[in-house]
C-alpha cells in the first residue's frame, strides 16, 4: 500500500471522530491559555467526592498552580475499544457484547460514544455520536475472528476521542496479547503523551502480563482491571463508568513554566487522606496539537519522514466500518481490501 494511500486513511479516521464532535480545540500545546487534568481522588480505592479548588495541590514542572474545578455538568465522550479475535468466540464474546450493551444504558442524552474493535484488523464501527440505536445494531453485528491488533486499536481509540468537547474517556478490553499490530508500543506511549485522554484497560488474567495496556492506563490517568472470568465484565465495565463520573476536572492556565516540551504533573489532595491519580504530564508545544504520529492534514507537499513509516502501515490496518465506503489492510495477508 502506498504511502499516499495509508495517509488518506489517516485522514479517513481523524474525519469519522471530527465529523460527530465539530470544531476541535487544541489542549496541548504553547498558544493555549489553559490546561486540563482528569483526576480521580480516592481513599483506601474508595472514591471521594465533594472537594473544592482549594483541596488540590497542582505542580506543573514543579511549579505549583492556581487551579479552578470546571465541567461539573460537561458530556461524556466514551469510546469502547474491544478485541473480537478468534479467541473471544462463544460465551466469553457473549458477554463481551452484554458489557457493552450495559455500558450504553448508562449514558445520558448529552453524552457521545463511539466504538473501535480490534482483531488483525481495525475497524472503526461507529464515530462519536448520540444515537444509542446505530450503536447497539453496531454492538450486535460484531464477528469475533483473526487476531489482535492491541496497540493498533488502543491508538485508534485514542484518537477518535481526542477533542477538548467534553470530557473523553476509552475503555480497551483484549483477553491476550498483542500478535498483528503495525505500531510499536513507544510510539503509541508518544502519542499518548500528547493527547488528553484517559484511558481505562481490562483484560483476562492469562499466560502474559498486560504490560503495554497497563503502562498505558498509568500514563493516561487511568487503571487496568484484571478479571478471572468475562462473566465479571458487565460490572466492571459500569464500575469504571461510575468512577469516571467522579472524577475531578481541574483547570489552570500555566505560570512559571517553559512553552514547550514535556510537562510533568504533580497533583495531592491537601489536609486529608486521599490519593490523587491523573495523567503524568502533558506535551507543550509550538503550533496545533496532535496526538498523531504524523498527522498528514495540511502536508500534501511534504514528503512522509521516516518516524511516519509505521503509522502510515498502521493506517492501512484502519477499516471504517461506519458507512458505505472504508478500506482496510489484512495484517495476515498484507493486502490492501477496499469496498464501497
Amino acid at each position: 500500500m502506498s504511502r499516499f494511500v495509508a495517509a488518506e486513511l489517516v485522514c479517513l479516521l481523524a474525519c469519522c471522530a471530527a465529523s460527530t464532535r465539530g470544531q476541535e480545540v487544541p489542549v496541548f500545546s504553547a498558544g493555549v491559555e489553559s490546561v486540563r487534568l482528569d483526576v480521580l481522588v480516592t481513599d483506601r480505592d474508595r472514591v471521594i467526592s465533594g472537594l473544592q479548588a482549594s483541596d488540590f495541590e497542582v505542580r506543573d514542572e514543579g511549579v505549583l498552580q492556581d487551579v479552578e474545578i470546571v465541567g461539573s455538568g460537561m458530556p461524556l465522550n466514551l469510546i469502547l475499544a474491544f478485541d473480537t479475535s478468534a479467541s473471544l468466540a462463544g460465551e466469553p464474546f457473549e458477554h463481551l457484547v452484554s458489557a457493552g450493551q450495559a455500558l450504553l444504558d448508562r449514558l445520558r442524552p448529552e453524552d457521545l460514544a463511539g466504538l473501535v474493535t480490534f482483531s488483525h484488523e481495525v475497524s472503526l464501527r461507529e464515530g462519536l455520536t448520540r444515537d444509542r440505536a446505530r450503536l447497539r445494531r453496531a454492538l450486535a453485528a460484531i464477528q469475533p475472528r483473526g487476531e489482535t491488533a492491541l496497540v493498533d486499536g488502543s491508538y485508534a481509540a485514542m484518537m477518535l476521542g481526542e477533542t477538548d468537547v467534553g470530557r473523553d474517556f476509552v475503555i480497551v478490553f483484549s483477553d491476550g496479547v498483542d500478535t498483528s499490530s503495525w505500531l510499536s508500543e513507544p510510539q503509541v506511549f508518544e502519542a499518548a503523551r500528547r493527547c488528553n485522554v484517559v484511558t481505562y484497560g481490562v483484560s483476562v488474567r492469562g499466560t502474559a502480563a498486560p504490560d503495554f495496556l497497563g503502562r498505558l492506563c498509568w500514563m493516561t490517568g487511568g487503571s487496568l482491571f484484571e478479571l478471572d472470568s468475562t462473566r465479571d465484565l458487565s460490572a466492571t465495565f459500569i464500575q469504571i463508568f461510575e468512577e469516571f463520573r467522579n472524577r475531578y476536572l481541574l483547570r489552570y492556565t500555566p505560570r512559571g513554566v517553559s512553552g514547550e516540551g514535556w510537562h510533568p504533573i504533580e497533583v495531592r489532595v491537601k489536609g486529608r487522606r486521599g490519593a490523587a491519580r491523573v495523567r503524568s504530564g502533558y506535551m507543550a508545544q509550538s503550533g496545533a496539537r496532535s496526538g498523531r504520529l504524523d498527522d498528514p492534514r495540511g502536508r500534501d507537499s511534504a514528503p512522509p519522514s521516516s518516524s511516519s513509516s509505521a503509522e502510515t502501515k498502521a493506517a492501512g490496518n484502519v477499516k471504517d466500518a461506519s458507512g458505505p465506503r472504508g478500506a482496510s489492510l489484512d495484517a495476515t495477508t498484507r493486502s490492501p481490501v477496499w469496498w464501497w
